[in-house]
């Protein structure tokens, strides 16, 4: 069965933006946070135009080759306005999870407003048995609270943005995690966890 993970760019102090994100702000005062993808002289050949240090490319290549499917929370999907009526990822569809209407959705993005369970299990039933991405730490602390996430990647930038939007939300129990890899690159700590069960 696909798994169910979260990779995000976060600050030594938690946050995946900056202050005062937004549709039109991105990450706020926070794009130092997706730096490592654009500094370096490997090319992704999986995203065109991220050219990453080659120990950032080859984890990130494999990473995102498992992706059949997307699934992102409302305030990602606003700040990253709209992701441009497709997906953040090249070739896996986006499910957006909110409990508000989205008309801006387009006929390339299927919205989801009855729960985490049913944006995962559309989001599988379209992935080809391949893996389910999660974005955004509501999206996250959601599939959590659910028992849907097998792993989760942090790559931890050397900063502590002191605001934003906090990754990790408040969770009602402790959820332990097994360190499976740590990859150091330029500009960046790649922390790949197992989910213990």
């Amino acid at each position: 069965m696909s798994k169910v993970y979260s990779a995000h760019s976060v600050s030594v102090d938690g946050y995946i933006t900056g202050r005062d994100p937004g549709a039109g702000r991105g990450l706020g005062d926070g794009t130092m946070l997706f730096d490592w993808y654009f500094d370096g002289d490997t090319p992704s050949k999986v995203f065109d135009g991220f050219t990453l240090s080659e120990p950032s490319a080859r984890l990130f290549d494999t990473i995102a080759a498992r992706d059949g499917a997307i699934v992102a929370g409302r305030n990602t999907y606003e700040d990253s306005e709209h992701f441009g009526g497709g997906s953040p990822h090249p070739t896996a569809p986006l499910f957006v999870l909110s409990h508000r209407p989205a008309p801006e959705i387009s006929e390339r993005q299927t919205l989801v407003t009855t729960g985490i369970e049913d944006a995962i299990a559309a989001a599988r039933a379209v992935a080809g048995g391949k893996d389910i991405g999660l974005m955004g730490g509501g999206v996250l602390t959601s599939a959590l609270n659910a028992g849907l996430v097998d792993e989760v990647i942090l790559h931890q930038i050397p900063i502590l943005l002191g605001g934003g939007r906090s990754f990790f939300q408040e969770l009602p129990e402790h959820v332990n995690l097994r360190l499976l890899q740590a990859v150091a690159a330029p500009g960046v700590t790649h922390l790949h966890y197992e989910v213990v069960r």
